[in-house]
């Protein structure tokens, strides 16, 4: 218990620091910092191989990982509400298509004009970094569902349901901005 006393005087400040230059929230660095903590006291594996900043450091890695996975995974209700109203303009009240996706043409052509690409890119740069990998990896590069989840670690109905809004995101601006 002595350690911890020592660690929380000693590196602290520095844990703080660090966790809030990765997180860019001041509750949420505490919260990462105290948890790591936490952890050193109910797992005190520290062998002294390196040093107790180094090791407190991995620790607080690991809680800063789990903290950015978990705001991915909670979207707010209101940030839903947005985001679905955007897409209901696209469909009628029984669901289906209100104006079929306009014809884009020979997409090999289209891709090799400089214009298409630098606003495909732009278009690409408005998602959110999950979707645009979510894009990316499914409807470009054309990986499996599975190695996707792995990659992105979620799972196929949220796969899903992100590569469904990237793709509604993707038409609506190329559509406002090439077509």
């Amino acid at each position: 218990m002595e350690n911890i006393h020592h660690w929380l005087s000693e590196h602290g400040d520095y844990l703080y620091r660090f966790a809030l230059a990765r997180l860019r929230d001041p509750h949420l660095a505490e919260d990462a910092v105290q948890e790591t903590f936490l952890a050193a006291i109910k797992n005190p594996s520290f062998a002294e191989q390196s040093s107790a900043r180094t090791w407190l450091t991995g620790i607080l890695k690991h809680k800063i990982i789990d903290t950015q996975r978990k705001s991915v995974r909670e979207i707010a209700a209101s940030e839903l509400i947005e985001e679905d109203a955007n897409m209901d303009e696209f469909f009628d009240a029984q669901g289906h298509w209100s104006d079929l996706p306009q014809e884009w043409g020979m997409p090999d052509s289209a891709l090799e004009q400089q214009q298409f690409l630098a606003i495909l890119q732009k278009c690409l740069d408005k998602l959110p970094a999950k979707q645009q990998a979510l894009f990316m990896l499914r409807d470009v590069e054309e990986n499996e569902n599975e190695e996707i989840c792995k990659e992105l670690n979620i799972t196929a109905t949220n796969a899903w349901v992100m590569l469904y809004r990237a793709r509604m995101g993707m038409r609506k601006c190329l559509e406002m901005n090439w077509l």
